[in-house]
């Protein structure tokens, strides 16, 4: 009976040797093994909220009266989902759509508005504490406001003299994501 165990010791020993495993070398891509592509997906250290970083019109700007395409850009891309623009305390309401829409940078929201002549203008963007502009994270972006006014000069009267202004493409036409109806009604 000693001798079965011990050959049986000895057996399961000398099988784990040849179960080793082999070293591991160094090696390039080859033909028939590809580099390793990374994926195109930007994580952001938490911490690091989206801020915004330019608006049209700027802060502080005196711009002409009229249809205008207000855009806030931010430092990360956004999740087109999320947003929160309100006016400030004692400022005229900007009259705007419901929506704004997330421009192909994936960074910048365009609404379009329309203003009265000599008014100033205020918002702020994400002043409540929960919802509002978020990155592709879901992370909220940090409060910001914009203030502005606007001069008694003859300003933009269509999307098309908008654009121009803002120098945005017309591939960038904020009003409508879906493409133009194409079929007869049903």
């Amino acid at each position: 009976m000693r001798f079965v165990v011990l050959a049986l010791i000895a057996g399961l020993c000398s099988s784990a040797a040849l179960a080793a495993p082999t070293p591991v070398t160094k090696e390039g891509p080859t033909q028939d093994r590809p580099a390793n592509t990374v994926s195109p997906v930007t994580v952001t250290p938490p911490g690091d909220r989206p801020k915004v970083v330019a608006t049209w019109p700027a802060a502080g700007a005196a711009v002409a009266g009229g249809v205008m395409v207000l855009t806030i850009t931010f430092d990360q891309k956004m999740t087109p989902e999320a947003f929160s623009i309100t006016t400030t305390q004692g400022a005229d309401a900007l009259q705007c759509l419901k929506t704004p829409r997330l421009l192909n940078d994936g960074k910048t929201f365009a609404l379009l508005c329309t203003s009265h002549e000599k008014t100033r203008y205020a918002l702020a963007f994400n002043a409540q504490p929960t919802g509002g502009f978020a990155n592709i994270g879901q992370q909220r972006a940090a409060p910001a406001t914009l203030s502005f006014s606007t001069t008694d000069a003859d300003g933009p009267r269509n999307i098309a003299d908008a654009l121009k202004v803002e120098g945005l493409a017309t591939i960038d036409v904020p009003i409508q994501n879906a493409p133009a109806f194409a079929g007869k009604p049903e």
